[in-house]
C-alpha cells in the first residue's frame, strides 16, 4: 500500500540541516569536560559561527572565554584545557562512551588549538549541528588507559 506524499512526516528531497546551513552561520555544541572518571560534562551552543573563517585557535579562544564569563561554568573553570576534538557530526552515529569518542586519535577529529593561523573549522570537516568536546589531554590519555568510571 501506497502512502501519499502530503501523508509522509518526512521529505527525500528535502536537505539535511547540516548541509543547508550555510558555513558562515552554524550551529556548534561544545561539550566541556571537567572529569572523566566522573562524567562531569556541560554543554554550551554556539550560534552563528563561521567555520570559513574561524580557526581550532579561534573556536578553542572563544570557548576558553565563554567557560570564564558564564557564571554557570565556575565549577570548570580550575581545569586547564588544552585539547578540542570532534565527539560527533550532526546526523551520524554517536559513541557509546557518554563522555568522549575514544576513536579518532590520529585524523582530522583532533583540532589543533595551538596555531592561530591553522587550519579554518571547515577543512576539519566541522559542519552545522557537530558536538566538539574540549578537555584536557592529560586527563584523557589517563582516562582512556583505564576507563573506569566512579560516582
Amino acid at each position: 500500500m501506497s502512502v501519499p506524499n502530503a501523508q509522509k512526516d518526512y521529505d527525500l528531497e528535502e536537505p539535511l540541516t547540516s548541509n543547508a546551513t550555510p558555513l558562515t552561520s552554524v550551529t556548534l555544541t561544545i561539550r566541556v569536560i571537567k572529569s572523566f572518571p566522573y562524567r562531569n560534562v556541560k554543554n554550551f551552543v554556539l550560534r552563528d559561527y563561521n567555520l570559513k573563517e574561524n580557526t581550532g585557535h579561534d573556536l578553542f579562544e572563544d570557548a576558553l572565554k565563554h567557560i570564564q564569563t558564564e557564571g554557570a561554568f565556575r565549577p570548570f573553570r580550575n581545569v586547564n584545557y588544552d585539547t578540542m576534538k570532534i565527539y560527533t557530526h550532526a546526523h551520524g552515529s554517536k559513541t557509546v562512551n557518554l563522555v568522549i569518542n575514544f576513536e579518532h586519535d590520529d585524523d582530522d577529529w583532533v583540532i589543533d588549538v595551538k596555531d592561530p593561523k591553522g587550519k579554518k573549522l571547515s577543512e576539519y570537516d566541522v559542519e552545522n549541528e557537530t558536538e566538539i568536546s574540549l578537555y584536557n589531554l592529560e586527563d584523557y590519555v589517563k582516562f582512556k588507559a583505564n576507563p573506569e568510571e566512579k560516582w
